[in-house]
């Protein structure tokens, strides 16, 4: 770092360019520029510097005695220099070459200086380059990893669904006998569950207080519920021969759940991974072991398969169980029917309601995320006005000073036009700065009261999400279900 006023000694890495081959005299010289000012015109186009500026000698000085330096003659016979000028001058360069010397050693610097910013920035878009090249190839593989574990998921869910379908079934036909006493007694627990959920659901606050169709088809199923309670029958039927397939299917189906969550779970683990994460190391050899047995095609259509398979056995016993309790299935799948509406209703509401929610979320995120920069950005131009201040601090103190200056001293040279110039950028800086400290401040205020509708508007979702997913769904879900309607139990 220079500091102005205080130039640092010029210290040089390349050898002392040689001096001009011929060299006027000094008699010459002196009468070129005995008559002229001391004030030249093209000094006011370079930088100022102090006359105090020096360069580093090309030979290293040394204490060794003069002698040393002449070993050829005795130190009584070394000849003392005396100068033969009458005032004792002896002149070897002009001012005009001490005034170019002075020039090339201030553009080699400059140059100098330039290349190594050259290739500093070279060099920092080649790291650069190379840590996005990394982040990129490694994050193509985390999305192929993230697409591979929701198609896993995906598989899972169908898994999941048809094995509770077929325990279901199973259950159904193993408990035939039992589910007919009961099948009137428990028609009242839908009615209580949905005339709570009405209830329930005059709780909401606010804009989400609506006559949706989660409303209407509650209506519906209480309507349905009192018909169907004055039609249901007893009715006995044993089915067997199904129950071996139902099991056959179950346990097809259990065993490709567990492969998948095995599956999901390493490949969680494989997403999961960094750079910095613990259980890295290295396996020579690794990318050369291919000990896959199927394809994404025949993965998902050996799922299918058991998936279609437990579907077909359903579908069989379900047809079995239907030829022997017509009755009793028109009343129930009337109230089922009606049930799965509300149920489909209520999930089709929650998941407006969540998108909803999810959106409030977002916009309050970035939100957040927009007063945290808005705040930091205030503290980023705070610190720059504060930093431009002292500038103009340091231009203003060094005008004063320089007011100071004795008579023909008191010159307006490029120094004090320099400065001028300084002061009247940095007022400048300093009020633009200054909008966009009241612009930003203004924005953040905005954002806050942004902020406030937004998070209000989130509890009325999160109000109306609570009543609809824990109460309401959170009845219909645990009590009634098919096995309970038909009486299983």
């Amino acid at each position: 770092m220079e500091l102005y006023g205080y130039p640092l000694k010029a210290k040089f890495n390349q050898p002392r360019p040689p001096p001009p081959k011929v060299l006027p005299a000094a008699s010459t010289v002196a009468a070129n520029y005995k008559n002229c000012a001391p004030c030249h015109p093209e000094s006011l186009t370079m930088p100022w510097m102090p006359n105090s500026y020096y360069k580093a000698a090309a030979l290293n000085p040394t204490l060794a005695p003069l002698t040393e330096n002449f070993p050829g003659l005795p130190p009584t016979k070394i000849v003392p220099f005396i100068s033969e000028k009458p005032d004792g001058v002896f002149a070897r360069h002009t001012l005009d070459d001490w005034h170019r010397s002075n020039m090339t050693n201030y553009k080699e610097s400059e140059t100098t200086r330039h290349n190594a910013e050259r290739l500093r920035a070279d060099l920092n878009r080649a790291i650069k380059d190379v840590y996005q090249q990394a982040k990129r190839t490694q994050g193509e593989s985390t999305r192929n990893l993230g697409e591979r574990i929701n198609d896993i998921e995906y598989w899972k869910s169908e898994l999941c669904i048809e094995l509770d379908a077929m325990i279901r079934e199973t259950n159904s036909l193993a408990d035939m006998q039992k589910r007919l006493e009961r099948a009137l007694a428990d028609t009242e627990g839908p009615f209580q569950v949905a005339h709570k959920c009405l209830l329930h659901r005059e709780k909401r606050m606010g804009i989400d207080l609506v006559n949706d169709d989660v409303e209407k088809q509650l209506v519906t199923e209480i309507k349905i519920i009192k018909s169907c309670r004055e039609r249901l029958q007893q009715c006995l039927d044993t089915v067997n021969a199904q129950l071996m397939c139902n099991k056959e299917a179950r346990q097809e189906l259990e065993k490709d759940l567990a492969d998948k969550q095995m599956g999901h779970h390493i490949d969680s683990k494989c997403y999961q991974l960094k750079d910095t994460s613990r259980d890295i190391h290295f396996f020579k050899g690794v990318e050369r072991i291919d000990a896959t047995v199927s394809v994404p095609e025949t993965w998902a259509r050996f799922t299918d398969g058991n998936i279609f398979r437990s579907q077909s056995a359903r579908s069989a016993s379900a047809k079995l169980r239907a030829s022997t309790e017509s009755l009793l299935m028109g009343t129930a799948d009337e109230m089922w029917r009606q049930f799965s509406k509300v149920n489909d209703a209520f999930t089709s509401r929650i998941t407006e309601t969540a998108n909803a929610k999810s959106k409030i979320q977002t916009h309050l995120a970035k939100t957040r995320q927009e007063i945290f920069q808005i705040e930091t950005k205030i503290q980023v131009i705070q610190k720059t006005i504060k930093d431009k201040e002292a500038q103009l601090k340091v231009a203003q103190t060094r005008l004063d000073e320089r007011t100071r200056r004795p008579n023909v001293e008191l010159c307006r040279d490029t120094a004090q036009i320099r400065l001028v110039q300084e002061v009247n950028e940095i007022n400048e800086t300093l009020r633009n700065l200054h909008q966009c400290l009241r612009a930003s401040e203004d924005m953040l205020q905005m954002l806050v009261r942004s902020k406030g509708v937004l998070e209000q508007d989130l509890v009325v979702k999160n109000n109306s999400l609570f009543i609809d997913q824990e109460r309401c769904m959170g009845m219909r879900k645990s009590y009634p279900s098919t096995v309970q309607i038909l009486g299983y139990v």
